[in-house]
């Protein structure tokens, strides 16, 4: 279906024609075929699963938030919470602390049909992070294109997000795009995909300052802030959903270059992101435990450089 309207990702408009923009393919059908999904994640660096979810539990979680944001003055009164209606000039555009202690997303995101899933595909046990992140997107831009391994490669690699919509969001509202086959670019982007954005080098007195003293990151973590130029350089399209719908899900690789369609509306983008991985590999130790130590000056890791 051709897009008749613009769409912006990281404040630029993307070329929404047909040889740079497309649609994620479902894979619902392999559902109960693990080697067949292994083979399409192989392919396509992602498995798409619409209607995954019970809508029932999406429906839950997505009130327990809207319920947290209202209290945080985030969302307009004039509408019910759940509606999800930005207040006029609020901006929330991250929000780990939503999925803090909150029995409904943890229901949906380390529930037994997603884990039963990990399993399936994986072939053995899993575990996934402790850490949940999750996403309130208010009116404006998306994420920078970018690949998940640079800010939580520390553990192993063989490591898969699971990407979750709690409502429905048209492609004006937003939404995760991945980039066509960059996956299969590893090599290309090699100096990139080194890079732990929370290691620094002991001898460069600007990066410990930056790092250590301002609990900043040695690298910004993105690999550019204009989607529609590092699309013509790389190749490929952006793919998103024509409509991430109620108990839709996709989960993808570390290296599977991806970021965020801008919210041109006034209502919140909620979605949240998640890892899992073999439970026999190594983990992260960032994002582990009963209080994570994430990004903070605790998961800095010093070097000779």
């Amino acid at each position: 279906m051709p897009v008749t309207f613009p769409l912006f990702s990281a404040g630029h408009e993307l070329d929404v024609s047909a040889n740079a923009f497309g649609f994620v393919r479902s894979s619902a059908e392999l559902l109960d075929e693990p080697t067949e999904l292994r083979r399409r994640l192989d392919e396509d660096g992602y498995i798409y699963i619409p209607g995954f979810f019970n809508p029932a539990h999406i429906v839950a979680a997505r009130a327990s938030v809207c319920d947290r944001l209202a209290t945080a003055g985030v969302l307009d009164p004039a509408y019910p919470s759940i509606e999800g209606v930005a207040r006029p000039g609020a901006t929330s555009n991250y929000n780990g602390g939503l999925a803090v202690k909150n029995p409904a997303v943890q229901r949906v995101v380390y529930g037994p049909e997603l884990l039963g899933f990990y399993e399936k595909l994986f072939g053995e046990p899993v575990r996934h992070f402790d850490y949940t992140w999750f996403r309130a997107m208010t009116r404006g831009q998306g994420s920078t294109p970018h690949c998940d391994l640079v800010y939580m490669g520390r553990g192993t690699h063989q490591l898969l997000t699971g990407w979750i919509p709690y409502g429905d969001v048209p492609l004006e509202m937003g939404g995760v795009m991945l980039l066509e086959g960059s996956h299969r670019q590893s090599d290309r982007l090699k100096n990139y995909l080194e890079v732990d954005v929370d290691a620094y080098c002991e001898n460069r007195p600007r990066q410990v300052e930056k790092v250590v003293q301002r609990n900043g990151w040695s690298h910004p973590g993105f690999l550019s802030k204009n989607p529609a130029t590092l699309r013509a350089k790389l190749g490929g399209r952006w793919l998103t959903a024509p409509d991430w719908n109620m108990g839709d899900f996709i989960t993808f690789g570390m290296t599977v270059v991806h970021g965020g369609l801008d919210n041109q509306t006034d209502r919140l983008r909620l979605s949240s992101d998640t890892r899992y991985q073999r439970a026999s590999q190594p983990i992260d130790e960032r994002w582990i435990g009963e209080n994570p130590i994430a990004n903070t000056v605790a998961g800095k890791r010093g070097r000779v450089c």
